[in-house]
C-alpha cells in the first residue's frame, strides 16, 4: 500500500490508515460509515485502488466484526486495557485483511505493526504484541474462524433476538448470511431496460430493475450523465409502484429525500410533491432530478406538521427507521442502533402515519414503507393505526404487481423483502410495505 513515514504519534497517510480513522469515526465517535467516507479528506487523496482497498477493508471489518473478535480474543493471552482501544481497532483491520481480504501476510502484519508503532501513547509498548498476535493468525486463522460458526456472532444480540422471534431462527439465519458479502448495484432505469441491461452489462430482474457487479465510478457508467438510471436497490424501488398508475395524479411524497422514489413517480408522469425536513438532503434530491431530467415540487418542512393545499390522490411515506434493512449495504448499521433507537421511533412513525392519512384524499391510497426487518416499525405499526380508528382500509398487494415475487407477500396481503429473497441473484434490500385506501 505505500506506506509513507510520519512522526511518532501520528498515522501514516495510506489505505491502512485511513482505515483506521473510518473505524474509529464509527465504532468510537458513533459515525456513520458513508458519513465518515463522505467527511473524510484524505480519502479523495488516495490512488483508486488504494481508495477502493481502504473502503474495502473498513465494511470487511464491520461486517465480520463478530467473527474477528472471537479470533482475537482467541490469540491475545490476557484483553487490551482500556487505553489501548485503538490497538484493538488496529487488529481487527489486520486480522481482517488475514482472514477474509486475502492479503499476503507479510503486508497484513508489518503494515498493520507499522501502524501501531505509529499510534501515540495510547498505543506505546503494543508493537510486539501486535506482531505476535497477527502472526499467529496468520498460521492459525483459519482453524480459530472455524470456531466462529454460529451465525448470530455477527449480529448484535437484540437484533438476533428479534429476527429470531419475528421470522423463525432458520430465517434469521439466511438473513445473517446475506449480510456478509457485498451487494451487487441495483439501478432503475427510465427507458428500455432490456436495453439498458445490454449496454451496462446487467441483468434483468424480475422486478424490472438492472443489476450489475460492483467496480469502477458509478458516474463513468454508460448513460449516468444523460440521466437514463439511478442507483436504486430492487426492494427499494418496490414501495411506490404499489400506488399503481399514477401518470397525472397529485402524489405527496413524504420524507423523500434522497429522492429515488420521488424520480420513480416523475417518471412515471405523476404530479409529485416532494417532502423532507432536512433542507441538505433536498439539495442532493433537487440534483439528482436535475441529472434525470425530472420534475417535482420539493418541500423542506416536517411531514408530521406540514399539509398540502388539498388532499392529495396518492401518498408515499418512507418513514424514519432503524435501517436493519439495510445492512447488507450498510454494515455499519448493526454497531450504531440499539434496542433505544427503535423505541424512540415508534411515536414519530405513528405520527407520520396519522399525518398520511389526514393528506389522503377520500379513495386515495397511502403507501407506507420502513427499509426495517423489525416488525415494531412495520406491521405493528398499521395495527396500531388501525386499531385507532383511522379511515383507511388494507388494500393487499398481488405478488403480479412486484414481478411474481410470492415470497414478499404476506399472508396479509403486505410487502416483505427479506436480505435472503432472490439469494441466488445477490438478495434484496430487507423492506416492509402495506397499502391503505382512505375511506
Amino acid at each position: 500500500m505505500g506506506l509513507k513515514r510520519a512522526k511518532k504519534g501520528t498515522v501514516p497517510f495510506s489505505a491502512r490508515g485511513v482505515a483506521f480513522e473510518l473505524l474509529q469515526a464509527v465504532l468510537r465517535r458513533g459515525r456513520p460509515l458513508d458519513e465518515a467516507l463522505a467527511g473524510h479528506a484524505g480519502l479523495a487523496r488516495l490512488e483508486t485502488r488504494d481508495r477502493g482497498f481502504a473502503r474495502m477493508l473498513t465494511a470487511t471489518t464491520l461486517r465480520r466484526l463478530g467473527q474477528i473478535d472471537a479470533v482475537l480474543d482467541r490469540s491475545v493471552t490476557r484483553p487490551l486495557p482500556a487505553r489501548a482501544a485503538s490497538v484493538r481497532d488496529l487488529l481487527r483491520l489486520g486480522a481482517a485483511q488475514l482472514l477474509f481480504l486475502g492479503t499476503p501476510a507479510h503486508a497484513a502484519v508489518d503494515g498493520t505493526v507499522e501502524l501501531v508503532a505509529r499510534g501515540g501513547p495510547e498505543a506505546a509498548g503494543f508493537k510486539g504484541l501486535a506482531n505476535a498476535v497477527l502472526r499467529r493468525i496468520a498460521q492459525e486463522g483459519e482453524g480459530m474462524l472455524a470456531a466462529t460458526a454460529d451465525p448470530a456472532v455477527n449480529t448484535p444480540a437484540w437484533l438476533w433476538r428479534s429476527w429470531c422471534a419475528a421470522y423463525g431462527e432458520a430465517t434469521a439465519t439466511d438473513i445473517a448470511a446475506a449480510h456478509l458479502g457485498e451487494p451487487p448495484l441495483d439501478l432503475t432505469v427510465k427507458g428500455d431496460a432490456a436495453a439498458w441491461a445490454e449496454r451496462l452489462g446487467a441483468t434483468v430482474l424480475p422486478t424490472g430493475g438492472l443489476r450489475r457487479p460492483l467496480g469502477g465510478a458509478v458516474e463513468d457508467l454508460p448513460g449516468y450523465a444523460e440521466g437514463a438510471w439511478w442507483v436504486q436497490d430492487a426492494a427499494a424501488a418496490l414501495p411506490a409502484r404499489l400506488l399503481g398508475p399514477v401518470a397525472g395524479l397529485r402524489v405527496v411524497d413524504l420524507c423523500a429525500a434522497p429522492g429515488g422514489k420521488t424520480a420513480q413517480l416523475a417518471a412515471a408522469g405523476a404530479d409529485v410533491t416532494a417532502v423532507d425536513r432536512s433542507a441538505a438532503r433536498l439539495e442532493r434530491l433537487a440534483a439528482n432530478l436535475a441529472r434525470l431530467h425530472l420534475t417535482a415540487r420539493i418541500v423542506a418542512a416536517d411531514a408530521a406538521q406540514w399539509r398540502p393545499p388539498a388532499p392529495a390522490e396518492a401518498v408515499l411515506l418512507d418513514a424514519p427507521c432503524t435501517a436493519t434493512g439495510t445492512i447488507r449495504r450498510h454494515p455499519d448499521i448493526p454497531w450504531l442502533k440499539t434496542a433505544d433507537d427503535l423505541a424512540k421511533l415508534v411515536p414519530l412513525q405513528d405520527r407520520l402515519l396519522a399525518a398520511a392519512v389526514e393528506m389522503t384524499a377520500p379513495g386515495g391510497v397511502l403507501v407506507y414503507c420502513v427499509c426495517s426487518l423489525q416488525p415494531e416499525e412495520g406491521p405493528q405499526r398499521i395495527a396500531a393505526l388501525l386499531a385507532a380508528g383511522a379511515p383507511v382500509a388494507p388494500l393487499p398487494i398481488d405478488p403480479a404487481e412486484i414481478g411474481g415475487l410470492a415470497e414478499a407477500i404476506t399472508g396479509t396481503g403486505e410487502l416483505r423483502t427479506l436480505p435472503c429473497h432472490l439469494a441466488g441473484l445477490g438478495g434484496l434490500d430487507g423492506f416492509y410495505a402495506a397499502r391503505l385506501r382512505r375511506r
